[in-house]
């Protein structure tokens, strides 16, 4: 790979591994494109960075640089490759005098970052400002079960058996981008601030994730409706929880914790090795197993 600064996705490389290591697609150019298409244009800018060590995306905007992709929508960020640090400063140097905020950062990500603005001479702070909640899984649900305390062990079950009593037996099935209809008008019934996120234009980039980045849902049905649904990412090492909802005559068999379970249970049999709830310090997630993951905010201006 020869040093390359460019403006067009073709240039952004689909082979390099992520420096942080399990963050799911987000760092990835079929997430990232799909992300910029929708929330980027026309007021960014597209900065691609690539040389032998790595690559990063960054959208530049009325002279403040910052990762590609809306904070609210991404929960991880990380350049690409093993030692992507000359290709940071490289793109970092190009924008003289902007400000800059790179946000939701892993610990490996925050350490490469930080160091590329040490080597330009930049003042910048650093701080955790969020975290991911991540799951190891073990190798079969009943071990997961055993491995919580007492009262969530038996909330699981307790509420998994009410939920068939009132429905039918849930089950879990994987669906493609016709699901999606299905997934927004849950959404859009939930109470609250919830019922008003699955928008037009909303639909339209959970579409494009299902088509260009790989997203699936998976509907939990009981006698053939469908009463809950799933929206994430399977990747070769884990399942990563992007959305969910479900159908608000089914709220009184608390659907939530069936859902959450079934989908544990689910990615245990697909032999994927964690379940990421993502962002978001929602106590249930972990009640039930999930560790914290701390996310990093670096913010400054480049000299």
């Amino acid at each position: 790979m020869t040093d390359t600064s460019s403006k067009d996705w073709e240039s952004f490389p689909t082979e390099l591994p992520s420096t942080a290591p399990s963050i799911g697609p987000f760092p990835h150019r079929a997430y990232l494109e799909t992300a910029f298409g929708h929330w980027g244009q026309p007021a960014s800018e597209l900065h691609i960075e690539t040389d032998v060590g790595g690559a990063v995306a960054f959208a530049v905007s009325e002279n403040r640089v910052t990762l590609v992709g809306p904070e609210n929508l991404t929960d991880y960020r990380s350049p690409l490759g093993r030692d992507p640090k000359s290709a940071l400063v490289a793109a970092l140097a190009k924008h003289p005098g902007a400000t800059f905020r790179f946000d939701s950062l892993p610990s490996e990500a925050s350490r490469v970052m930080s160091g590329a603005l040490d080597e330009l001479g930049v003042t910048y702070s650093i701080d955790q400002h969020e975290a991911t909640a991540v799951l190891t899984l073990p190798e079969s649900f009943e071990e997961w079960l055993a491995s919580l305390g007492k009262k969530e062990r038996h909330e699981v079950r307790r509420k998994r058996r009410r939920f068939d009593g009132l429905f039918g037996e849930a089950t879990i099935t994987k669906e493609s981008g016709a699901a999606l209809p299905t997934f927004a008008a849950m959404h859009r019934g939930s109470q609250g601030d919830k019922g008003s996120f699955m928008t037009g234009a909303m639909e339209a980039y959970f579409s494009d994730l299902m088509t260009h980045a790989g997203a699936v849902i998976h509907l939990m049905v009981s006698d053939g409706r469908p009463l809950a649904a799933a929206f994430g990412f399977e990747t070769s090492d884990g399942y990563y929880y992007y959305n969910s909802a479900f159908d608000q005559e089914a709220a009184s068999g608390s659907p939530g914790v069936v859902l959450f379970s079934s989908m544990i249970e689910t990615q245990i049999e697909r032999g994927a090795a964690v379940f990421d709830f993502l962002k978001g310090n929602e106590q249930y997630k972990f009640r039930h197993g999930a560790i914290a993951r701390p996310l990093f905010a670096i913010e400054g201006t480049l000299p």
